[in-house]
């Protein structure tokens, strides 16, 4: 694929770089944050080559896959003149990352703004208005803050991805041979494993700061003050008892109370203060006082305020997600869960759950969570089949084509997008379809044990390897489930070939 052609022509249909005020990457999608979304002609960016779907919204989002993501983003750069960064709504935030004509004009007022005419649209079919109806969703300030979850967390699941691999590489070895746990080099293998999860909190204090615009390193400073050992107290000596710190309120404190949530509202904190100062300190004292003050502030409140509210908030979304809806709810919660994921993939307010995720997994190595989610992509699989099997469109033959084997391995946007929410109803059935798969995984939870994913970023035929306890098979069995109902469902309710007329210029 020519990187460098496709981002020149994605540059071209949003409006030239003048339109443009920030741009980064996910692992699937180019993200770009435009002065005036309505001039990008999304329907148009769809139609190139490499390209797998298109989401509009107060960031335009282009679906290019994994890997490609990544090389689109350097290729975008390169074009324009200027490094990606974490998108952000705030002006006064994203000054230094904004491109060098927008730079200009947001420095200088009396530069003037180019005039910028929206490319002209064709008659709204069914699935340009599905779209429209998205796009008006994701402009909500809840939605914003969702959008900044997935900014801190996005760049870590590489990380992830990686060190769950080896976790779950050590662990098929040593139920293979037990007695490897006593190698030496063994353990530095599962060290590795541990790397990103061990210093999780430190990494999401530092992406925290930057999103929030301020110091990075100050955000890594707020990641490392819950977890400070000196938080357990005294330990134990041979004359005296251990003793604990405690607070008032909320009692004894204990490292790591409130989580990566606690974290995120530290660094976010930090950021506030830093930010409040550098406006008051004078800037001969500034590099000093600045910091200092900061960690003093910062900290104190971290302490005493956000970690112990944060770990409420904490155990109160894991014991509903965890402990009511999969350990009390079984098969009903499993259904629940896997059914409305997809809308929630769709509204992009799944992001809020990534902290949950990587704090399962901190705590006891897993996210039960995660293998009941998926089941919502094999749905997807299943319905993408049926509509396959029935259709005798050749343009949206060509798209499930193209589509399906990626979301086989997880990447489901193509078929989200591009297939079953404009056509509606096969969106529905394959909501209904992930739902038995969830269903499945989740009473099997309840019959012989609980067991989750050890990674997060991987999801299809791809999490498969990175189950716990060796309950695989298990996972697998949900996801033929999920694609077996997906289809069946698709095949008997959710589709007549009439309705690929709507997504078919």
């Amino acid at each position: 694929m020519d990187y460098n052609l496709l981002a020149r022509r994605v540059l071209d249909l949003v409006g030239r770089p003048d339109n443009i005020k920030t741009f980064t990457n996910c692992m699937t999608r180019l993200r770009l944050n435009l002065v005036q979304p309505q001039v990008a002609d999304a329907e148009a960016i769809k139609e190139l080559d490499g390209v797998l779907g298109v989401v509009e919204g107060e960031q335009l989002q282009v679906v290019a896959g994994p890997g490609h993501a990544e090389r689109l983003r350097a290729a975008f750069g390169k074009i324009t003149g200027s490094a990606s960064s974490a998108p952000v709504t705030d002006t006064e935030e994203t000054a230094h990352n904004t491109s060098p004509a927008a730079a200009r004009r947001d420095a200088d007022p009396t530069v003037a703004r180019t005039e910028l005419t929206p490319i002209p649209k064709g008659d709204p079919d069914l699935a340009a208005q599905t779209k429209k109806k998205v796009k008006n969703k994701q402009t909500s300030r809840v939605q914003a803050m969702f959008r900044h979850v997935g900014n801190i967390f996005v760049p870590i699941i590489p990380g992830l991805i990686a060190c769950g691999l080896i976790t779950a590489i050590c662990g098929i070895w040593r139920t293979i041979d037990p007695t490897v746990a006593n190698n030496r080099w063994f353990l530095v293998l599962a060290g590795l494993g541990s790397i990103v999860i061990t210093s999780l909190n430190l990494i999401v204090g530092y992406n925290t700061a930057q999103e929030c615009g301020g110091s990075p390193i100050l955000g890594f400073i707020a990641g490392g003050v819950p977890y400070m050992p000196a938080l357990a107290g005294t330990a134990a000596a041979n004359k005296t008892a251990a003793i604990q710190l405690t607070i008032p309120v909320f009692g004894k404190l204990t490292p790591g109370l409130g989580g990566v949530i606690g974290v995120m509202i530290t660094a976010w904190l930090f950021t506030v203060i830093e930010k409040r100062l550098r406006k008051i300190i004078p800037a001969a004292i500034e590099l000093f006082l600045v910091p200092a003050v900061t960690l003093l502030l910062g900290a104190a409140a971290s302490i005493f305020i956000i970690m112990p509210l944060s770990s409420l908030l904490m155990k109160g979304l894991t014991w509903l997600l965890v402990n009511f809806a999969l350990a009390k709810g079984g098969i009903i919660g499993g259904f629940i869960l896997a059914t409305f994921f997809l809308p929630m993939v769709m509204l992009g307010i799944h992001q809020g759950l990534i902290p949950i995720h990587a704090q399962l997994v901190a705590n006891h190595g897993f996210t039960e969570l995660l293998p009941i989610l998926a089941m919502a992509g094999a749905g997807q699989v299943g319905m993408a089949i049926a509509v396959l099997m029935k259709t005798k469109n050749p343009k949206l033959r060509s798209v499930i084509k193209n589509a399906l084997p990626i979301s086989i391995l997880g990447v489901g946007e193509p078929l989200i997008y591009g297939v079953s929410l404009p056509l509606l109803y096969p969106f529905l059935t394959a909501c209904l379809g992930g739902g038995f798969g969830g269903a499945f995984v989740a009473w099997w939870m309840q019959q012989s044990g609980t067991f989750g994913s050890q990674s997060l970023g991987l999801s299809g035929l791809l999490m498969a390897p990175v189950i716990s306890a060796g309950k695989w098979g298990w996972y697998l069995g949900g996801w033929l489930i999920s694609v077996i109902m997906g289809c069946l469902l698709t095949y008997l309710f959710g589709f007549k070939d009439s309705m690929a007329e709507r997504i078919v210029d």
